[in-house]
């Protein structure tokens, strides 16, 4: 074994390490090197004491690359059982950038034809700067003659004579002249020069290594001993430095029984499960540890729900017929200007939940959020309009749990019933517009993810069953897919006359489309609506 120790070591530090192990007959400690992360500092470290290593011990067939933070999870003898049965096998990762799918930064191929003479840890400034400046001038290296770029895991368990090759190629200056300036050269080094020297190379890494979404390395901790006992691997990293039953089983004595074949499935699930919870977590249910990131987030709700838009300036008690038609906790208007109008009209509600605006509109989407997860499993409904507070439209629009129906142009229905003239509610008439169009406009962008159907006014006028037979049919409420019971229709009385008042002010009601007629006050049912 030969130890490479960080020339930024502290002396006291490393002298301390030399007494350990200056006793022990088969310990080397190879020459220091400064090492930063990213930087050919750790080839050169790697590469010396792979040098050192054969130098002093001609008996040595493979050589395995690993860390200080890593914990071998299987018998050495295994190893040396399994190393004996693969004889001219090379164990490392290595596949050219294009296969590759977990580098990070935009720095894939990249890393090979640009220049980084700055450290990314502790010059990032600088190290972001020339990147940037390079991109923009269009720079571009090549690889030297008969090279073509790899990468891959930099833990790596090679044979001697592979090794030798590598460190003897008389065209090694020209290499490492190329990865000296290559961002993080360890992870291509190796991996490039394998695929010329290499009689028999199995891409994968003996050290199981995880890392999340971000390149970051997952630790293992104390209750991941039962599935590293089945892992595939002889090395694993990083542990946590407090997982005293992981080095007290691996390190310490304690019995470990060994699965006769490790399996890699319960690895891979139990780090894709925290990769999915990290990213995506439980819907509607944010964790304390992180904000919610918009492209990682799956719906934004626990539970699917409804908002209907309009409905309630059309149908008369349509809150009741919702609840009974669809079996629904029907709320008024959530988002009313005045306060919040919760289905049994009270000033507090499940999860604390309270009625006053302010509380409200401070985070309009985490109180919708909220709702909906404190009254899970029951089904959530409520109404909406132009007058209601509009901050939360973009959420319900990105939410894969919303189904929302819209009548547009129903803003001009309350306004007509104040009597007030049109000269007086012209403003008023076209800010509601305006509010409506920009909410018909999220939910017909690309992005939308919620279900959206939408009629306009006139659609409702001329056949006002047609939204409430689609509202039954998109909520698949059992046994109440027919229209049997209808609620009664609101007076629209001079309806036409005020949109042709509000046209005479010069100002165009499109969004109630072309409204000619007075709702008719009678509806036809077919014969298996009516039973």
């Amino acid at each position: 074994m030969v130890i490479h120790v960080d020339k930024r070591t502290s002396d006291a530090a490393f002298f301390d390490l030399v007494a350990r192990v200056s006793g022990v007959a088969n310990i080397h400690l190879a020459p220091r090197i400064a090492c930063d992360w990213g930087t050919w500092s750790l080839v050169e470290a790697s590469r010396s004491a792979s040098a050192y290593l054969l130098a002093r011990a001609p008996m040595v067939r493979h050589v395995q690359l690993i860390s200080g933070a890593c914990l071998p999870i299987r018998p050495v003898p295994e190893l040396v059982a399994y190393l004996d049965a693969h004889p001219d096998t090379d164990f490392i990762e290595s596949v050219t950038t294009k296969d590759v799918t977990w580098t990070k930064g935009g720095l894939s191929e990249e890393r090979f034809t640009l220049t980084f003479p700055f450290a990314w840890k502790r010059q990032r400034r600088l190290f972001d700067i020339w990147v940037e400046v390079q991109r923009r001038l269009g720079r571009a290296r090549r690889a030297p003659e008969g090279l073509t770029p790899h990468m891959g895991s930099q833990w790596w368990c090679l044979t001697r004579e592979t090794l030798e090759r590598i460190l003897a190629d008389p065209n090694g200056p020209s290499y490492d002249r190329y990865f000296s300036r290559v961002w993080i050269p360890d992870e291509g080094y190796y991996a490039t020069l394998v695929r010329r020297h290499a009689r028999k190379i199995e891409s994968r890494s003996l050290t199981l290594s995880k890392f999340d979404f971000q390149g970051k390395p997952h630790l293992f901790y104390d209750d991941h001993l039962a599935m590293l006992q089945t892992a595939p691997a002889f090395f694993v990293r990083k542990i946590w430095p407090g997982s005293r039953k992981l080095y007290g089983a691996f390190l310490g004595g304690l019995p470990v029984q060994q699965p006769a074949t490790p399996r890699a499935t319960d690895v891979d699930r139990t780090f894709d499960a925290a990769i999915t919870r990290r990213t995506r977590g439980r819907a509607g249910l944010n964790m304390t540890g992180r904000f919610p990131n918009e492209r990682f987030e799956g719906a934004g709700t626990a539970a699917p729900y409804a908002v209907f838009h309009g409905f309630d300036e059309i149908y008369r008690d349509f809150p009741s017929w919702t609840a009974k038609a669809l079996g629904a906790t029907t709320h008024g208007h959530l988002f009313a200007p005045e306060g919040v109008e919760f289905s049994d009209v009270s000033r507090d509600f499940a999860g604390g939940l309270t009625a006053a605006p302010r509380l409200r509109d401070y985070n309009p989407d985490a109180f919708l959020a909220n709702l909906l997860r404190t009254t899970t499993p029951d089904y959530q409904t409520f109404l909406f309009a132009a007058r209601d507070q509009q901050a939360i439209t973009d959420f319900l629009a990105r939410d894969a749990h919303a189904t929302i129906a819209v009548i547009s142009g129903t803003w001009a229905l309350p306004l007509m019933r104040t009597g007030q003239p049109a000269q007086v509610l012209r403003r008023q008439a076209a800010r509601l517009q305006q509010r409506e169009v920009r909410f018909l406009e999220l939910l017909r962008e690309r992005r939308t993810r919620a279900r959206v159907q939408i009629w306009n006014l006139a659609e409702v006028v001329e056949t006002p069953a047609a939204p409430l037979r689609a509202v039954l049919n998109d909520h698949s409420v059992p046994g109440a897919n027919a229209l049997t019971v209808m609620p009664g229709l609101r007076d629209m009385g001079g309806l036409v006359a005020f949109l042709q008042d509000l046209r005479n002010m010069g100002m165009n009601p499109h969004t109630a489309g072309p409204v000619f007629a007075e709702t008719r006050p009678q509806v036809r049912l077919s014969a298996q609506e009516r039973g």
